[in-house]
């Protein structure tokens, strides 16, 4: 009994080794993705060739051949004509990377668990949710075309919404993954109160959603267009018929750039009031866990997005900012976690039958 408990700990600790990888992969892909897009690179490579296209050019005629086909899209001839070769190679290779390192990504994922399935070392409810993953993995990879596309025919950028969709996803398989690790630790009952595990839950779900927002600034630009803290637009809070002129009015949520950026504003300050207010209770309630890493981790979160607003979004910073996102969210799901009902130990199905 003992050597099948060791060996179910053994299992556990390489399954969350392995996740840890991934999730590792993940957070520099997002952090590619942002160069990638501030750069201005992401429609730098116009097919997508899922497998021939892990090679990039080798010689100078393909590179050539590759700039050709650039200079047929909007971009190049409304906002980079006259760009030479060697500037090419340089947004074409942030572009490359990216979608290198989502291949990487998926085979960094797919082998480990078919060797882990082949091991009988995933236990069988575990089985459905990790190949869920690695088809929302599947899913990103086309949504990633899906965006590219769109800046192809009549953009010369592409789709914010299609922009804020992609980098939404790859958060929730990041937080998917972040969370499998959390629950594949051995922890005992929790018994936080209901009402904390509640506002964990709620403050994930906003942390997603202003990721979702961040990324709707950055697809219009909205960064680049009020660079003023406190103040936005003169105020505040900008006048109504500033914020909502579109028709239908709830278009402005998401394709004015003065109400996408207050939009993230208001859910910024929403989201560090509710973390401290959290933390309060947490530490109130003698379960202040990682409550106050995440109200930290909130705050420089906020410090960093005011800094990159008004400094003009500097590569340095927007990374920056776009990498403690990723932070914060890891933390909101870590924190979320450990308040969640979970058994005291886990073990594999086949090893708990085994031990029976």
């Amino acid at each position: 009994m003992s050597r099948t408990i060791s060996s179910a700990s053994s299992s556990s600790r390489a399954l969350r080794l392995w996740l840890v990888v991934v999730a590792g992969l993940i957070f520099a892909m997002v952090l590619v993705g942002g160069a990638t897009r501030l750069t201005e690179s992401g429609l730098s490579i116009v097919e997508w060739k899922p497998l021939t296209g892990t090679v990039p050019p080798l010689s100078e005629s393909a590179w050539q051949a590759e700039f050709e086909k650039y200079k047929t899209i909007p971009q190049y001839q409304q906002v980079n004509r006259g760009m030479t070769l060697e500037e090419f190679k340089l947004i074409y290779r942030w572009e490359w990377a990216h979608r290198l390192l989502g291949r990487l990504i998926g085979v960094a994922f797919l082998l480990p668990l078919l060797w882990f399935l082949w091991r009988g070392a995933v236990e069988p409810a575990l089985r459905g949710w990790l190949w869920a993953i690695f088809g929302l993995g599947a899913l990103q990879g086309a949504v990633g075309w899906w965006m590219v596309a769109s800046g192809l025919a009549e953009r010369v950028n592409v789709s914010p919404y299609r922009l804020a969709f992609h980098l939404t996803l790859a958060c929730a398989i990041f937080a998917l993954i972040v969370w499998t690790i959390q629950r594949l630790r051995p922890q005992p009952l929790a018994n936080a109160p209901m009402r904390l595990r509640a506002t964990a839950i709620v403050l994930l779900a906003v942390v997603l959603g202003q990721i979702y927002w961040g990324a709707l600034v950055a697809g219009l630009r909205a960064g680049l267009l009020y660079n003023t803290w406190p103040l936005i637009d003169g105020g505040l809070v900008p006048a109504a018929a500033s914020l909502f002129f579109n028709e239908p009015w709830w278009r402005d949520l998401f394709e004015n750039p003065l109400t996408v950026q207050f939009t993230h504003r208001m859910i910024a300050y929403a989201l560090w009031i509710a973390a401290l207010a959290h933390a309060i209770a947490c530490v109130r309630a003698g379960r202040a866990g990682l409550s106050i890493v995440l109200a930290l981790a909130v705050t420089i979160q906020a410090g960093l997005g005011i800094a990159t607003l008004l400094y003009q979004v500097p590569i340095s910073l927007a990374l920056a900012h776009q990498g403690m996102a990723i932070i914060v969210l890891a933390i909101a799901v870590v924190h979320a976690g450990r308040l969640a009902p979970r058994r005291s130990e886990t073990l594999t199905g086949a090893q708990v039958a085994s031990a029976t």
